[in-house]
């Protein structure tokens, strides 16, 4: 009889499913960005939102909820109903490198979401002051371990990608080189080009004009392979440090226990706005790269991210200052 009953439960949990999936969406969906408007996350969220709004026949609003690195408009989603209209902006600072570092995070990163689609990926880019003694990798290398401790490294804050990505550096090559946190990415990288700090790790895309204006030198990339941009700067897999070869992302998720029929409808409309060549241009244009995986295989991704970045947490003993 208990067979019965969970038989019945589960036809009955997907003939719910279909119906909602077919008459989805019915008003308008709101996408949580946990991140202030204006930066690389917030960008890939609009660029996206207008052009699947029009193709599911209801607007999809951008609504940045910031804080915490990630971490407040993540929590927000992560209480939401699971009924497809409050979707989230998934990134490696809310999903992977804040969760490893923090324990007490009001949720859990691998359990208490619904992964639809990893839609891009950013390189992410190891740069130096030009008036770091070195200019190219080895040189950086060098200088790092004849003075350890006596440089400082600038991130978008503790806990931030940019934070974790030069720990497992740090951790690999065996260097060490002192943590400024700051308030965001704007001031971290105001400080390294004023000369204040000597090192940063950021995302590309806000590091970029920098770099071209020879405010900033280039030393390594976070990318598959070398950027068209950057031709002369080697990647970290080149370098024999693949594991820090991991560029960011940006994905679409919803909260935990949403009907698989929903999410495979949401799935295939982003993957529609994807293949549009304008929406594509959009995403390039800030040195992206687009994915547009399945479900499946960015859950599996998420899953992969928050180990590692778990890993490096651990080995360098890292904790909230």
């Amino acid at each position: 009889m208990k067979k019965l009953c969970v038989f019945f439960v589960g036809v009955w949990s997907c003939l719910i499913g279909n119906a909602l999936a077919q008459s989805y969406p019915t008003k308008p969906i709101r996408l949580v960005v946990p991140f202030a408007a204006g930066g690389t996350t917030d960008l890939m969220a609009r660029i996206v939102a207008e052009p699947l709004g029009k193709l599911l026949g209801q607007a999809v609003v951008v609504d940045n909820k910031a804080g915490g690195g990630g971490v407040m408009g993540a929590a927000e989603l992560a209480r939401a109903a699971p009924d497809g209209y409050t979707l989230g902006l998934a990134t490696a600072s809310s999903t992977a490198t804040n969760p490893a570092l923090n324990p007490k995070v009001p949720y859990d990163p691998l359990k208490d979401f619904s992964p639809i689609i990893n839609m891009a990926a950013t390189p992410n880019v190891l740069a130096v002051n030009p008036a770091f003694p070195a200019k190219d990798f080895a040189g950086l290398l060098a200088e790092l371990r004849r003075k350890p401790g006596q440089y400082d490294y600038a991130s978008s804050g503790t806990g931030g990608i940019g934070h974790l990505q030069m720990e497992l550096f740090k951790s690999l090559t065996h260097t060490f080189v002192v943590h400024i946190p700051y308030s965001g990415g704007g001031p971290a990288l105001r400080d390294t080009v004023g000369g204040q700090v000597m090192v940063i790790f950021d995302n590309l895309p806000s590091a970029m004009p920098h770099i071209k204006d020879k405010r900033l030198i280039a030393m390594a990339v976070a990318s598959p392979e070398r950027l068209p941009d950057l031709p002369g700067v080697p990647t970290f897999k080149e370098l024999g440090l693949e594991p820090v070869n991991r560029p960011a992302f940006y994905g679409i998720y919803g909260p935990k226990a949403m009907p698989k029929e929903l999410v495979q409808k949401l799935n295939a409309a982003v993957l529609k706005v994807l293949q549009d060549p304008a929406v594509v241009k959009r995403i390039e244009a800030t040195g992206s790269k687009v994915i547009a995986n399945t479900p499946e295989q960015f859950a599996q991704q998420l899953k992969v991210e928050f180990e590692v970045y778990k890993k490096v947490v651990d080995a360098q003993k890292l904790k909230l200052d």
